[in-house]
């Protein structure tokens, strides 16, 4: 070892060690804190989805009496409860149609381009959605009594149409935040036309937000009762007939109806998500 190499094995003697780095000590608190909130959240799913095969004998389904399969053979033995629920997918499927065609252009351009108002209708848009339904729900009645317009099924399609596409808007904006636009530049560079890059670059990348978009519409609208007891008129849609049932006693074809929606939405949510992740492999 020579002179010069001294001094530097002892200055890496002194030399601090770096700590090893500890492991992340298990919480158990927290995971049956976990545990206990999703259990108080399914319950109520779980028990509509177990007394849908409860074989009652009247409209009172609250005592479990035996397993059965008849509900579900028979689950539109009630007219009127099947014309409300046929009124409720109806009406859920214009407004996420027409909400997601009104709302992602106006969050396309709150998402993309710099205009004067534009925090302005940022807010208005979190306002639409920040406000009690009563609220929305009592305005809506308000203009249609004063424009003379009856109400009933359209109107009510109206009011779901206006508070479903603040919920689109702001969803394509959150998503226009991660767009790069120097791909649709790169494809005008290429010689495509404004709308052939934007049908072939911008709405691809923007899709999964769309999509969203209208799966939130759908299920707002569906389960909506606030807004919709204020602008129905004689138009009876699901949530509007279980509660009118409930004074009476509920039969079983709601607990299945409720878990044939809820199972229809966890699967197309499930969809969305696959078609996501294969998007960005």
């Amino acid at each position: 070892m020579t002179s010069q190499t001294v001094p530097a094995a002892l200055d890496a003697l002194d030399a601090p060690v770096a700590p090893r780095p500890r492991k992340a000590r298990r919480r158990p608190t927290l995971t049956v804190y976990t545990f206990l909130v999703l259990v108080w959240l399914l319950l109520p799913i779980a028990v509509m989805v177990l007394f849908g095969f409860n074989d009652t004998g009247s409209k009172v389904n609250f005592t479990w009496q035996g397993f059965t399969l008849n509900w579900y053979r028979h689950l539109f033995a009630i007219p009127n409860l099947t014309s409300a629920l046929v009124n409720s997918l109806t009406i859920a499927l214009i407004v996420a149609v027409v909400a997601t065609l009104l709302g992602t252009p106006i969050g396309l351009a709150l998402g993309r381009y710099r205009f004067r108002g534009r925090g302005s209708v940022d807010l208005l848009m979190f306002a639409a959605i920040a406000a009690p339904e009563i609220a929305l729900g009592a305005a809506l009645l308000s203009l249609f009594i004063v424009m003379g317009v009856p109400r009933g099924y359209w109107t009510v399609v109206i009011a779901h149409v206006a508070f479903c596409i603040p919920y689109v808007a702001i969803t394509v904006r959150a998503r226009m935040a991660g767009h790069d636009p120097t791909l649709e530049e790169a494809a005008r560079d290429l010689g495509a036309g404004p709308w052939t890059a934007f049908r072939l670059v911008t709405l691809p990348m923007l899709l999964p937000g769309v999509a969203s978009g209208a799966l939130l519409c759908f299920a707002l609208s569906i389960d909506d009762y606030v807004i919709t007891s204020f602008n129905a008129g004689r138009t009876v849609t699901f949530p509007l007939w279980v509660y009118s049932a409930s004074r009476t006693g509920v039969p079983p074809q709601v607990n299945v109806m409720g878990t044939l929606i809820f199972v229809g939405g966890l699967l197309i949510a499930g969809a969305n998500v696959l078609y996501s992740r294969r998007r960005a492999a």
